[in-house]
C-alpha cells in the first residue's frame, strides 16, 4: 500500500504513544472531527506498534478520563505490521484538555488563548462576538445624532417599518436585536456610542496619504459612533485624499475620481462592518498616487477562497448583528454582492479587478490602475507597457489597433498580445479573427 502523501486537516500520523497526543485528540474534536494514526512515520509509512493490543484497551479510556469524549480505536494490519487509527468526530461544544483548549488547523494543532478562544467559545455556544452583551452602559449614554441618522437613512431605504422608527430609542434597539436582557449588545456600543473605543480597542479608521510605502505625508483619524465613520470616512477620502479630475459639458460641471466611488464605499464599508473586532487594530486606509489599499483585522468565512469572493455567494457576515443594522439602514446588501459590485464598478470605469488577499494579518482590498512606472517594475517592456496603458485608457484594443500603436506586423502584434495574456495582464474577448479584442485581465 502506498502512504498517504502528507497529513492534512484531518490527519495526524505519530511513529508511537504518548498521553501529551490526547492534545491532538482535543483539537479534531474541536475543529472538524479527524484520525490520528499511531504506528506510521511523518511520511506515512507504517513502522508498526509493539504494544498495539495495550493500547487499543488504554486509548479509549483516558480519552474518556480527561477528555469526556468518546473515540473509536481499530486496528489495522499492514504485512507483519500493526498500527492504530483513532477516530474523532467533531464534537458540537468546546472539549478541553486539563483546562486546555487546543484546535486543528491545516496540518497543525493550536493552543487557544486569548482572543482567539474568546471566538472559539462564542461560536461554539452558537454566537457571536458582537453579540455578547455588555455591562456598564445603558441605551441614555448612546449617540442621539448617530440614532437619528440611523433613522434617516432607515426610512429612505424602506427597510424597517415607519412605525418602529417612531418608537423611542431602547424599542428600536429591541426591534435591531441588540439588546440582551438589560443590557446592550457590543453591535449596539459601536454603532451608536460616541466614544466606541471606551468599550472595544481599535474602534477607529485611520487614512493615511504615502508617497512611498516608507513615506508617510499626512494622515487623520476618524473616531465616533460607526455610522459617523463611514460617512465622514468616505467624504474625507473623497475630498481630502483622492483629488478628483474636473470637466464640463456644456455649463454641467462633472467630478471624476480615478477610482470609483461605489468601490471604494463597499471597500469601506466591507472593512467596517466585517472586522475581527476584537483585534485591537483600527481600520486602515493607504493612499498612494496609483492605488488606494484597504485593511482590516477581518477573516475569510471556512472553506472559502479568496475566489469565492469574485463570484457570486451567500453572505456569511462575521457580525451579524452589526451587519442587520447596516442593512436596514441601507448601507449594505443582504446578498452578499459587496465584492461583486466593486468588480463591476472597476470593469464599467476600465480599471484592472481589485486585488483580494487574506494573510495572518487581516484582510486587504486594493484597488489600482497600472502607470507606465509600475509596469516598467513588473518587468514589462517598453511595447507592451504601451500596450496595457493603451487598453487601461479605451477599455478595450484589437489586434490591428495594436499594429498601429506599436508599429509592428500583424504576427508581432499577436505575439505581444498572446505574452500580455499569458502573463495576466490581458485577456482575450470574443471569436477568434476581426471580432476579438483584448480587456484588462478579469474585466
Amino acid at each position: 500500500m502506498l502512504p498517504a502523501a502528507y497529513e492534512s486537516q484531518n490527519t495526524e500520523w505519530k511513529e508511537s504513544w504518548r498521553d501529551e497526543y490526547l492534545k491532538w485528540l482535543c483539537g479534531f474534536a474541536n475543529a472538524q472531527g479527524g484520525t490520528l494514526t499511531v504506528g506510521k512515520n511523518d511520511r506515512g509509512q507504517v513502522v508498526g506498534l509493539a504494544n498495539s493490543r495495550q493500547l487499543l484497551e488504554e486509548i479509549p479510556n483516558k480519552v474518556r478520563d480527561l477528555l469526556g469524549i468518546l473515540v473509536d480505536v481499530h486496528s489495522r494490519q499492514e504485512g507483519a505490521l500493526t498500527y492504530l487509527e483513532i477516530v474523532v468526530e467533531a464534537y458540537p461544544y468546546p472539549i478541553s484538555y486539563k483546562g486546555q483548549y487546543h484546535y486543528r488547523s491545516g496540518s497543525t494543532k493550536q493552543e487557544l488563548k486569548g482572543a482567539a478562544l474568546d471566538k472559539f467559545l462564542l461560536r461554539k455556544q452558537g454566537k457571536h462576538w458582537d453579540g455578547v452583551p455588555v455591562p456598564g452602559a445603558d441605551v441614555a449614554a448612546l449617540s442621539t445624532p448617530a440614532l437619528e441618522l440611523f433613522r434617516q437613512r432607515a426610512r429612505r431605504s424602506g427597510r424597517v417599518d415607519a412605525d418602529v422608527l417612531r418608537d423611542a430609542d431602547s424599542t428600536l434597539l429591541e426591534n435591531l436585536h441588540l439588546v440582551e436582557g438589560r443590557y446592550l449588545k457590543r453591535a449596539a456600543l459601536l454603532l451608536f456610542h460616541p466614544t466606541p473605543e471606551r468599550f472595544v480597542t481599535g474602534a477607529y479608521l485611520k487614512i493615511g496619504r504615502f508617497a512611498a510605502d516608507d513615506d508617510l505625508r499626512y494622515q487623520d483619524e476618524v473616531h465616533g459612533p460607526l455610522l459617523d465613520q463611514i460617512e465622514k470616512g468616505l467624504d474625507l477620502l473623497l475630498t481630502k485624499y483622492l483629488a478628483a479630475g474636473i470637466r464640463y459639458e456644456g455649463a454641467h460641471r462633472t467630478e471624476d475620481h480615478v477610482f470609483p466611488q461605489e468601490a471604494l464605499r463597499e471597500a469601506l464599508l466591507n472593512a467596517l462592518a466585517h472586522k475581527d473586532y476584537s483585534g485591537g487594530a483600527p481600520v486602515q486606509i493607504s493612499v498612494y498616487d496609483d492605488r488606494v489599499i484597504f485593511w482590516n483585522d477581518g477573516h475569510l468565512p471556512d472553506h472559502w477562497t479568496v475566489d469565492t469572493l469574485t463570484q457570486k455567494h451567500p453572505s456569511r457576515p462575521f457580525n451579524p448583528d452589526l451587519a442587520n443594522t447596516l442593512f436596514r439602514a441601507g448601507y449594505i446588501e443582504s446578498w452578499g454582492r459587496g465584492t461583486l459590485k466593486m468588480r463591476a464598478e472597476c470593469r464599467r470605469c476600465a480599471l484592472p479587478m481589485p486585488r483580494y488577499t487574506f494573510e495572518a494579518g487581516g484582510c486587504t482590498v486594493e484597488f489600482f490602475k497600472h502607470t507606465e512606472a509600475s509596469l516598467r517594475q513588473q518587468g514589462l517592456r517598453d511595447e507592451l507597457v504601451k500596450i496595457v496603458l493603451a487598453v487601461q485608457a479605451s477599455g478595450a484594443v484589437t489586434n490591428s489597433a495594436v499594429q498601429q500603436l506599436a508599429g509592428v506586423s500583424k504576427s508581432t502584434a499577436t505575439r505581444f498580445l498572446n505574452e500580455l495574456d499569458r502573463l495576466g495582464f490581458l485577456q482575450k474577448s470574443g471569436t477568434t479573427g476581426v471580432g476579438t479584442e483584448y480587456m484588462l485581465k478579469g474585466s
